[in-house]
């Protein structure tokens, strides 16, 4: 009866040994961008000497990276696989995400066995977008932004004037992020004129500088509006005057002409007709007389 039991146990214990295992040396993968990322990939089985191996990456959904011994589109080139490790080759930041290495050995008991890697991949410092204005009021509140949307890991900032780092101290009458990449004043002056930059930088490569930028801080809003609304009243009284020089002789020229137009349209009377019943003759010496 023992003997039997032990046969059992060894065959239930054979039984269930029967599964392929997957496993990776190195589940998270930090690499330069446009160099090769080694995703590693280790598998045992069984029984199955031919088992199938595919390659997912995980992202909104999930796609095939390999899949029926092929590459997919994207990778298909630039990509080789050996045993069941994948190497990319060149890699950019869009290769970056999670990957599973999957390996299905039909002949084992527990067919299917996964592995995960992560992959990092890293981008050195891009020149940053700058935003500064040509010039502001005195008085004013200022903000200066500074963004490089593409370096991983994200880049820290800095900020200089005229070639000087800005730094902000207790005194100091602005403030500087240093992540977010903002210099922001509370109340800008004259002498906050210059020339302005933005430097990003991180762990991966060299720091990155924007064009600097001239910033001219000039007089206050209401010094301006004065002068403004002084030039406008100059201007309305200016054309006040002449439209009265101009209605002034236009009422001119208009008298002038109805005198002389008056004065062209006199015609003396026409003479009276003949009286009826009287002498011819001597009604032709009375208007000879009256010539």
């Amino acid at each position: 009866m023992l003997p039997l039991l032990l046969l059992l146990i060894v065959v239930l214990h054979s039984h269930t040994c029967r599964s392929v295992t997957v496993s990776t040396s190195k589940p998270k993968v930090e690499i330069h961008e446009h160099t090769d990322a080694v995703l590693s990939c280790e598998f045992k089985t069984e029984k199955d000497q031919n088992p199938r191996i595919e390659w997912k990456k995980k992202g909104k959904g999930v796609t095939f990276v390999y899949f029926d011994k092929k590459f997919a589109k994207s990778y298909a080139g630039r990509a080789k696989i050996e045993g069941a490790t994948l190497t990319i080759h060149s890699v950019t930041q869009k290769d970056s995400g999670e990957y599973r290495c999957e390996v299905t050995a039909s002949e084992d008991h527990v067919n299917l066995g996964e592995a995960i890697v992560t992959l990092n991949v890293l981008v050195p410092p891009h020149v940053p977008s700058c935003e500064v204005p040509g010039s502001v009021f005195v008085g004013t509140g200022l903000e200066l932004f500074c963004k490089d949307k593409l370096s991983v890991p994200p880049a820290t900032y800095r900020w200089y004037k005229d070639n000087k780092a800005l730094t902000a101290s207790g005194d100091a009458p602005y403030s500087v992020d240093t992540n977010k990449g903002t210099l922001k004043f509370k109340s800008v002056s004259r002498e906050d004129s210059g020339m302005y930059r933005c430097e990003s930088s991180n762990s991966v490569g060299a720091p990155k500088s924007c064009v600097a930028k001239l910033l001219t801080v000039v007089e206050s809003p209401w010094n301006m509006t004065m002068l403004i609304a002084g030039a406008s009243g100059f201007a309305a009284l200016v054309l006040f005057c002449c439209i009265c020089v101009c209605v002034c002789r236009r009422r001119g020229y208009c008298k002038k002409s109805r005198k002389t137009k008056s004065a062209k349209s006199y015609n003396p009377p026409p003479p009276p007709p003949p009286p009826p019943n009287r002498n011819l003759k001597h009604y032709k010496q009375t208007q000879s007389f009256m010539i």
